[in-house]
């Protein structure tokens, strides 16, 4: 399996919640092609009565056995990239958890522990580098319709049938 990467930027967006339990509510804001310079959670500047915030860096993979996944995202007409992020139970800091462009996996980032999950825009550049990647790994996987096995009734269709074998 081939795989690529690129360090990314993640800009975060701080807003005051209007929830009785919540104080503030967290989204990603943008992901940058290219990580700057700038410490992790540092403040860069209001958007009304948000607050802008570099996260800090992540690690953006593409793997050739998720070709598929990246070039339906390119040509979605939206294509986007994934956040993830979680609270490091020590601290209460938020943790950047995954940056990805596959969709199926940035949907198993709702199931595996990620406090804040959501998509932003794919930046140009990296749209391009995903693009090339896909465009020279992608192998086409012919869709092979598993055979039910005829060999005696089927017991989720008829609850009373007994399958054959030993007992």
């Amino acid at each position: 399996m081939k795989t690529q990467q690129c360090n990314v930027g993640v800009i975060m967006r701080r807003s005051p919640a209007d929830h009785k339990w919540l104080d503030e509510v967290w989204t990603p804001e943008a992901v940058l092609s290219e990580a700057p310079g700038t410490p992790a959670w540092t403040p860069l500047g209001m958007d009304g009565d948000a607050t802008l915030i570099y996260a800090g860096e992540a690690q953006l993979e593409l793997f050739s056995s998720d070709t598929a996944f990246y070039r339906d995202n390119l040509l979605s007409g939206e294509a986007k990239l994934w956040v993830a992020l979680k609270r490091d139970m020590a601290s209460g800091a938020l943790e950047i958890m995954k940056v990805t462009a596959d969709p199926n996996e940035g949907e198993i980032c709702f199931e595996s522990g990620a406090e804040i999950v959501g998509t932003v825009p794919l930046p140009d550049p990296l749209a391009e580098w995903i693009a090339d990647f896909t465009n020279e790994h992608h192998v086409e996987r012919p869709f092979i319709k598993r055979q039910r096995d005829k060999s005696g009734p089927d017991p989720r269709k008829n609850p009373g049938a007994r399958m054959r074998g030993p007992g």
